[in-house]
């Protein structure tokens, strides 16, 4: 069977996932798995269309050290295990920049194209960027398409897109972007399928994960982001401080002294719940912790999306739906109670029976403003683009990986 194989790499895993494409063109999940713990405790894990767990295999620091290591791991299993014929591989990007609204295929000029954006997305560009490269220099044949999570908030206003700054720095680029835009496109997509009623509507999505955004949807197009230039902006994050004034960028150049670098340093990794509250990034276990920083970093972040879900609702001249997802979204049964009593103002009037057994609505039948649940997959919206602009009806040309 032809296959796409999807590649979601970050700063310390590489996610993947194999799609076969079926007689109608239809994807079909084959192979899902991760490589996490790059340069501490490599491990390579993976499950097949059957959720079956097929490979658990543990590495050296030294044999996967980076990013790249552990495309080269996971593409050896790959290659000796499973016998697909690839025919193209697409690669989540976290920025597109001015330049790139939709997936594109990947050449020398848009890498490099790319690679100026690493500056607005220190995290995740460079981390993206690297299996492509990678991949290019081993298979040159084998067509690879950049999808972004800029892209799908590129139809916002004028308006909406700009800062009050003079012209000349939005002609260069400096303008609110968005991003989780893959996860938020699928979310629109399945809407039309979980709540057709609500799909056209105006809806806000929460995803909430390490990372975390908002996004107000009408008529299933992206109207507002709590995230702008950057993937600092907006809500509280794991590791990132969200929304600021930019004049304390400003005091910690000029009167503490802190250099650039520094402060990019204390944005992107010590803020956040881990800054807030001295104890974790991580939401269960705050939620475990009796640490007064703890309780006090959660309430802020739960404080902070009811402010922007106000935000979003009035974008969009109102609200019909709220869903949660990500990972916190789609796990953290306590944090979507807290979140549902913000959002009460709003019309929604929530179910707890419903959300502590995992229902994928969560407000009564009663509420005006309906509450939903739906897990999010970025990779299988990947694998939509990369069928996409595959040849239509033509033959599809495998590549060797071997």
């Amino acid at each position: 069977m032809q296959t796409i194989l999807v590649v979601n790499a970050g700063s310390s895993s590489v996610k993947f996932q194999v799609f076969g494409i079926g007689t109608t063109a239809h994807l079909k999940q084959l192979v899902r798995g991760q490589v996490d713990g790059i340069g501490v405790r490599p491990r390579l894990r993976a499950k097949n269309a059957d959720d079956v767990q097929v490979v658990d295999q543990s590495y050296t620091p030294s044999d996967v050290p980076d990013v790249p290591s552990a495309i080269r791991a996971a593409g050896t299993w790959l290659r000796e295990t499973q016998q697909f014929e690839l025919v193209a591989v697409g690669h989540r990007v976290v920025h597109g920049g001015p330049d790139y609204d939709r997936p594109v295929i990947v050449n020398d000029k848009v890498l490099a194209d790319l690679e100026r954006y690493i500056p607005l997305a220190p995290l995740h560009q460079p981390n993206n960027l690297a299996p492509i490269r990678t991949l290019m220099e081993r298979f040159p044949a084998l067509p690879q398409v950049a999808c972004f999570d800029t892209a799908f908030h590129r139809g916002h206003s004028e308006i909406a897109d700009h800062y009050a700054l003079p012209k000349h720095f939005y002609a260069q680029g400096v303008r609110r972007y968005g991003f989780h835009g893959l996860s938020y496109e699928y979310i629109a997509e399945q809407l039309h399928e979980v709540a057709p009623d609500v799909a056209m509507s105006r809806v806000i999505v929460a995803h909430l994960g390490s990372g975390a955004s908002m996004c107000g949807l009408s008529r299933g197009r992206s109207v507002e982001s709590t995230m702008g230039f950057t993937a600092l902006d907006g809500l509280p994050m794991g590791t990132r401080s969200g929304q600021l004034d930019p004049g304390i960028v400003l005091y910690l150049l000029s009167e503490q002294g802190m250099s650039v670098e520094a402060v990019q340093k204390l944005l992107y990794n010590e803020c956040g719940l881990k800054g807030l509250s001295g104890v974790s990034n991580d939401v269960r276990e705050l939620l475990d912790s009796g640490e007064p920083g703890a309780v006090l970093a959660l309430e802020h972040f739960v404080y902070r999306i009811g402010l922007h879900a106000g935000m979003l609702a009035a974008a969009l001249g109102g609200l019909d739906a709220f869903v949660f997802t990500a990972g916190i979204g789609e796990k953290g049964v306590a944090i979507r109670a807290r979140i549902a009593e913000t959002l009460s103002w709003l019309g929604c009037e929530f179910d707890s029976v419903a959300n502590a057994s995992g229902a994928t609505v969560i407000s009564r039948k009663t509420s005006r403003v309906k509450l939903y649940v739906i897990p999010t997959n970025e990779e299988l919206m990947i694998a939509k683009h990369v069928l996409a602009m595959l040849p239509a009806g033509g033959e599809i040309r495998s590549v060797r990986t071997a």
